[in-house]
């Protein structure tokens, strides 16, 4: 998967400025996919070139134009083709996991430090993933299968915040055996 097509999945629920596209990545997908606004903003220049997008100024008063953002039927395209693709395999990069595989030299102390540390930021995903809306919003009916799929990604992200929470109990309980 690539950047762009989770910007031309977001903008076949509904045509969106680039500025709108980054609050959709934080209000929505973030759990899964995450993208800063520059990158936003040059995958959008991409698609543009590409003719996946075709981008509409609207012109402001007291504010620069906006440019709203709107799938083409190469981008409809692009994205149909992508979702029936095989999926791909998953190529893990966890650098929590890598960290914690050479964390001997902390010592347990250390270990459970870091152990709490993760906790901590896994807890912060999990209270910002509740603040999500069960759907998303767009200019589609928040009902139906999109709201349905929408809300399973965010069940999914929930879901894996609490086994990791789970799991970080039991390394902890596991190291605390170890302790003198």
């Amino acid at each position: 998967m690539q950047l762009r097509h989770t910007i031309l999945g977001l903008l076949d629920i509904s045509p969106q400025s680039g500025y709108d596209l980054g609050r959709a990545f934080a209000g929505s997908v973030a759990h899964f996919w995450h993208a800063d606004q520059s990158q936003i903003y040059r995958t959008i220049d991409r698609l543009e070139v590409d003719g996946a997008v075709a981008t509409e100024v609207v012109v402001q008063t007291g504010r620069p134009d906006r440019r709203v953002h709107a799938l083409t039927e190469a981008g409809r395209a692009e994205l149909q083709e992508w979702l029936r693709s095989p999926v791909e395999t998953p190529l893990p990069k966890e650098p929590f996991l890598a960290r914690l595989f050479f964390a001997e030299p902390l010592g347990a102390e250390g270990v459970l430090r870091l152990l709490d540390e993760r906790a901590d930021a896994v807890r912060t995903e999990r209270a910002q993933l509740d603040d999500l809306p069960r759907a998303a919003d767009g200019s589609r009916a928040a009902e139906g299968l999109g709201a349905v799929l929408r809300t399973a990604t965010l069940d999914a992200g929930l879901r894996a915040a609490d086994a990791e929470l789970a799991w970080l109990d039991d390394v902890r309980a596991a190291v605390q055996t170890r302790m003198p």
